[in-house]
């Protein structure tokens, strides 16, 4: 399984920042009872588990808009974008025709986070994810997402195996032990770093300041609603880190 309001109370000065969702890497679809073609997964309307309704409130209570891209990204269209999240990018198994991350893609994204913007990106395991197209944006940033399997987790009777304490982070303020589960891994180049490690100290958060943008990169999908809406054990915080994450790249924008 690598970014986003000005603050009279936290919160009036925040209304003018805008998360912008991509649906044009991820645009998977599938087919309803009715026979329709239908886009699903890692969507701001998706409310069943697959969805990003629940993380999309949670901006929106912090004073953020909500919008979608569902063409290539350029400098032009992400104008007036403060937060542009991209998630686990289609395979041919997911999509028959995947818009590829391609090297012109590359330069607008880069150019944009250069000028200020908070660039999200968020992988999966290998599986599951289109990775070297990816990884050819990731490395502009000095990250690169591995081909592996991290904090694998059999079934609902094994949660403690994707159990990550994040206490003392200065990304989650309030968080103190999450889930994530089957995450690919994150290696860094300087001036990319971690921002959080799994038990065995493999890196599965890394964030880079580029230019005056800043990139947050995280091996999995992670805050779809499955696993912020109250589904976890009580002891998992992630719905908290949802918030904790929202904010801490709200405040990358701000600045």
């Amino acid at each position: 399984m690598i970014t986003l309001l000005l603050i009279a109370g936290a919160h009036d000065s925040c209304l003018a920042q805008k998360v912008t969702l991509d649906y044009y890497f991820n645009h998977e679809v599938h087919r309803t009872a009715s026979g329709k073609t239908e886009r699903y997964h890692y969507t701001w309307e998706d409310k069943a588990n697959s969805g990003f309704s629940v993380w999309g409130d949670i901006f929106k209570k912090l004073g953020a808009t909500l919008d979608t891209l569902g063409v290539a990204p350029t400098v032009g269209n992400l104008k007036g974008t403060a937060v542009y999240i991209i998630v686990d990018p289609d395979t041919k198994k997911e999509s028959p025709h995947p818009n590829y991350i391609e090297s012109a893609d590359i330069k607008q994204i880069a150019a944009w986070v250069r000028r200020g913007g908070v660039l999200v990106m968020m992988a999966n395991d290998s599986a599951n994810v289109e990775l070297p197209h990816f990884n050819n944006l990731a490395s502009v940033f000095g990250m690169h997402f591995n081909d592996d399997l991290q904090n694998h987790v059999i079934d609902d009777a094994h949660f403690a195996d994707g159990a990550v304490i994040t206490t003392g982070s200065p990304i989650f303020k309030t968080a103190d032990k999450v889930f994530l589960k089957d995450v690919c891994s994150i290696n860094t180049v300087p001036p990319a770093v971690t921002a959080l490690k799994i038990k065995n100290g493999t890196t599965i958060i890394a964030v880079v300041k580029y230019g005056k943008g800043t990139v947050f990169a995280v091996g999995d999908p992670w805050f779809y609603n499955e696993y912020v809406n109250g589904r976890l054990p009580a002891s998992f915080e992630n719905d908290k880190a949802a918030n904790d994450v929202a904010a801490w790249l709200i405040k990358q924008a701000t600045r």
